[in-house]
């Protein structure tokens, strides 16, 4: 008699849309879901597991991975990976899978919605009029067309960006230092000078590593040879928060929107609360700053989107079939 194969089981470790799960289920996996499961838990049954579905929450680093002799795939439901080792999970034929193609769309109306308010003061001045203030010359704002918009990193979300900025009549250029040839309908192959040459706005749209940490610092922003606004919707670490601080009071930087803060926790779920330094507070105050709380890209479409497009990975690397993975009439974006 033949013996009958055992199921792939999968841990999730973190929340996500329920779909998700569902969809693997269906597809004949075992799936055990613990979002509330401790570090310590994660580090002692992962060994139980072919699959593990995360968030933000818990680093996969070295130690943990090390335990896990069966594990066959991690499923990162977002983009950045930043929280994997993802060297040691190569060395041990452990295939790593994101789903940028799930929230890109929502990343980039989210950036553009923080740029236009920035440029039009509407944050302020909504502010303003609630308090019964009702300032019109300090509050006119600044048009999008015309503008040079500079995009660093053309993947998912920068193209969705120079997508939703396309109407606006900006010249819209990319540099992405690992792509070639991407000039497409929203935006122009540039190289770097070329960004330093002509930005009004800037925008950060690259994954948090060893290169790009602190990649925005003082040296950064003093090669621009205009005065520029600067969007980050990408990680906070990326841009070093003093030398933002210092280019603000200087003028070099026009106005920031920005969804990620170098303050978050590693979850991204809350900032550090105790000990938060004056660049911080300065940020809170400053009138041409725009802060959102690591939402860009947090749709109720992009919910479910992420767990279609993680679930299409999935199952294709296991060579399993599942329901149709489509979001409400449109097709997930393909990788």
């Amino acid at each position: 008699m033949s013996k009958v194969p055992e199921k792939h089981r999968v841990l999730f470790i973190d929340s996500t849309h329920p779909l998700l799960f569902e969809i693997l289920c269906d597809a004949g996996l075992e799936c055990d879901y613990r979002p509330e499961i401790t570090a310590g838990s994660v580090k002692n049954t992962i060994h139980l597991y072919d699959g593990i579905i995360i968030r933000s929450k818990f680093a996969l680093d070295r130690e943990v991975l090390a335990n896990a002799s069966r594990l066959k795939f991690i499923g990162r439901v977002g983009s950045g990976l930043e929280n994997i080792d993802l060297e040691y999970a190569k060395s041990r034929n452990i295939s790593c899978f994101n789903s940028p193609e799930g929230h890109c769309r929502a990343t980039g109306e989210h950036a553009a919605g923080m740029l236009l308010a920035l440029l039009n003061n509407i944050c302020k001045a909504n502010n303003e009029v609630k308090s019964g203030q009702w300032f019109r010359e300090v509050n006119r704002g600044v048009e999008l067309h015309g503008k040079t918009v500079g995009i660093i990193g053309y993947g998912h979300t920068g193209k969705s960006f120079a997508r939703c900025l396309s109407g606006f009549g900006a010249t819209i250029i990319a540099y992405d230092k690992y792509k070639t040839g991407y000039t497409d309908e929203y935006a122009t192959e540039s190289e770097i000078d070329d960004l330093f040459c002509n930005c009004d706005i800037l925008s950060i749209n690259v994954p948090l590593t060893g290169e790009t940490k602190y990649l925005v610092d003082n040296a950064f922003l003093q090669k621009f040879k205009k005065d520029i606004y600067l969007v980050n919707i990408a990680r906070g670490k990326i841009i070093n928060t003093s030398d933002l601080v210092a280019n603000l009071k200087s003028g070099k930087v026009r106005g920031a929107a920005l969804d990620v803060l170098e303050y978050e926790k590693s979850s991204f779920e809350e900032l550090h609360r105790t000990d938060l330094p004056d660049d911080y507070l300065f940020l809170l105050e400053h009138q041409r700053v725009i802060l959102t709380p690591h939402i860009a890209g947090w749709t109720h479409e992009s919910n479910k989107r992420l767990a279609k497009v993680l679930a299409r990975k999935i199952l294709g690397y296991l060579g399993l079939s599942g329901r149709e993975i489509t979001a409400g009439n449109q097709e997930v974006p393909q990788a």
